[in-house]
């Protein structure tokens, strides 16, 4: 059963301690990726989460944002479904007016070229432009982290130049390289370890994404702003950066 927040929010039970907030003005069934890639739905997203961790750190004890909700877990020793629908009903019934706080700007470091982005040709064919004007125009926009998944530090940014979109893979590559700057559609990812992966390479970032040892254990947060800067093979691996057999 859903319980309505206000015009933008629908809060729905989600598990034995789980509820998850949804923001749109669309209807479930009408809810696509495309549909909720908006800097508005995700701002009050962001917002939402704020005030949730300040208000309601010691009942909800994990927050999962993503594009377009919120899977909220929380304590059953702390309060129970009831409780907690009528508390966010109250903390949230504003959220969407205002007053959400920019996310940090981080700056990414990116070495792009043919050896490190082994899908630039493929992308600049496509596009019918060059090497080096995809690389510009990945580098041009301020993007947002929409969400983080499929893997610990995943932070998908939105959005790319419409130029430089790109399905994913038909057939995913088996390895793909930690560090890996990629674009599918109008999104792009730094691969934050090593692993399988359908995106379109087109360089990599030295820096780490997720380290459990560090706090945070993410550089990248839901709401954050991130800039890509193009740097020389030599700082790549000054700054850490490896190779890898591509």
């Amino acid at each position: 059963m859903s319980t309505i927040i206000n015009e933008s929010i629908r809060l729905e039970i989600a598990g034995e301690n789980a509820l998850m907030l949804y923001f749109s003005d669309k209807t479930q069934a009408s809810i696509t990726l495309e549909s909720v890639i908006s800097a508005e739905i995700n701002s009050n997203v962001h917002q939402a989460v704020q005030l949730i961790r300040t208000h309601l750190s010691v009942e909800v004890i994990d927050l999962i944002p993503s594009y377009a909700s919120i899977l909220v877990v929380f304590n059953l020793l702390e309060i129970d479904h009831q409780h907690l629908s009528n508390r966010l009903k109250y903390l949230l019934k504003t959220c969407g007016s205002g007053g959400n706080k920019p996310g940090k700007l981080i700056e990414l470091p990116v070495y792009y070229s043919l050896a490190s982005g082994i899908d630039l040709t493929r992308i600049a064919k496509q596009a019918k432009i060059s090497v080096e004007q995809v690389i510009a125009l990945h580098q041009k926009p301020e993007y947002r982290v929409y969400a983080i998944g499929f893997a610990p530090g995943f932070a998908y940014l939105g959005e790319v130049d419409q130029r430089i979109a790109m399905p994913r893979l038909t057939s995913p590559r088996l390895k793909v390289p930690k560090g890996a700057v990629a674009i599918a559609d109008r999104q792009t990812a730094v691969y934050p370890a090593e692993s399988p992966g359908g995106w379109n390479i087109i360089g990599l970032c030295p820096v780490d994404m997720f380290n459990a040892q560090t706090d945070p254990v993410m550089r990248l947060s839901v709401g954050d702003r991130v800039t890509f800067v193009a740097i020389e093979k030599s700082e790549f691996l000054t700054l850490g950066g490896v190779l890898p057999c591509l």
